[in-house]
């Protein structure tokens, strides 16, 4: 097997760790909670189904890809809870430090392709960067609000943190921060989500 072919086959047995990752979100119906790879998975489809709704014209396929590979660096990393201000002061460095040992089983080509695409998505500096972070904020709210709300009242987490998370979603799709308003206030309501505003 030539060099080249070995490190992509490498590389695609690495990633496959990701189904180990587990995060906070539960699946829908009150299901175990989702790993990375279902919600990459499931953020790449939404991605395509409502790109009409995207703010600005975009390459689909370059979203669904960013959104495929956002979080390939939480097999080192760990998921970094959305809601855990702690936890995010150091999410930078492991995330950097992950990227650069992961995407480096590929060949040069690819790893500089990835890690420009994996870049770009963080940096939210693209209309394809900035659609793919609505799906991201948008993907677990969708889950949360399935589930009664469970993981926002396990953590405790607050109206103000949610807003604060979700209000770069009208950045990529101001259609589909009306949903996810909609969404929070009926939480609100419900308890779910405490009331700070």
């Amino acid at each position: 097997m030539d060099d080249r072919l070995e490190k992509q086959l490498a590389f695609s047995l690495e990633i496959d760790k990701e189904k180990n990752i587990f995060r906070q979100t539960h699946l829908s119906g009150h299901g175990r909670n989702e790993n990375d790879a279902e919600h990459a998975w499931h953020m790449a489809i939404m991605a395509y189904l409502l790109r009409e709704y995207a703010n600005e014209p975009v390459d689909i396929t370059k979203v669904m890809l960013m959104c495929l590979i956002h979080d390939i660096v939480e097999i080192d990393a760990g998921d970094t809870y959305a809601y855990d201000e702690e936890a995010k002061k150091t999410q930078k460095a492991r995330e950097d430090a992950a990227k650069e040992r992961i995407f480096s089983l590929l060949p040069a080509d690819q790893k500089e392709e990835l890690t420009a695409l994996f870049d770009e998505f963080e940096s939210a500096s693209t209309a394809e960067a900035r659609y793919a972070h609505a799906m991201d904020n948008l993907q677990p709210l969708i889950l949360n609000s399935s589930n009664g709300g469970s993981d926002w009242r396990e953590h405790g987490v607050s109206a103000s943190a949610v807003y604060g998370r979700q209000g770069h979603t009208k950045e990529g799709s101001e259609r589909l921060y009306e949903v996810t308003d909609r969404i929070i206030r009926e939480n609100i309501g419900k308890g779910n989500i405490k009331n700070d505003l």
